[in-house]
């Protein structure tokens, strides 16, 4: 059973940065692809970036391009998400997620999902 646990959401001004963490404890044979999604009030869940546990392929919303950078420490099972130049369509909640379909932008093959870190922006 693997565990996510994010950390580093909160609030910040339009134009602000922050940086999320999502640390994956349990068996590492069993990590595939990890990445965020992200929900807000009212809207569907969607994929915001996913990168490989075996290579640095990675993959970005178009929303989010050129603003946000995943990355991850394969040595410490944490992938981060370096979110810049945060707008005021950015404040949702954002889940960190592992499973085979991440790079896929699917929520079906996802296997399993951390409880969420807010993020807030102000105008």
């Amino acid at each position: 059973q693997v565990q996510l646990a994010e950390s580093g959401g909160g609030l910040v001004q339009a134009g602000g940065s922050l940086r999320l963490s999502c640390a994956a404890s349990g068996p590492s044979g069993s990590r595939y692809t990890m990445g965020w999604f992200r929900q807000a009030p009212g809207k569907e869940r969607e994929f915001v970036a996913g990168i490989r546990c075996s290579d640095p392929t990675a993959d970005y919303a178009d929303f989010v391009k050129g603003r946000f950078t995943i990355s991850r420490d394969g040595a410490k099972n944490i992938v981060f998400l370096q979110m810049n130049r945060l707008n005021p369509e950015d404040p949702a909640d954002y889940c960190c997620a592992e499973g085979a379909s991440v790079l896929d932008r699917s929520q079906n093959g996802i296997r399993y999902w951390g409880h969420g870190t807010q993020v807030t922006v102000s105008s």
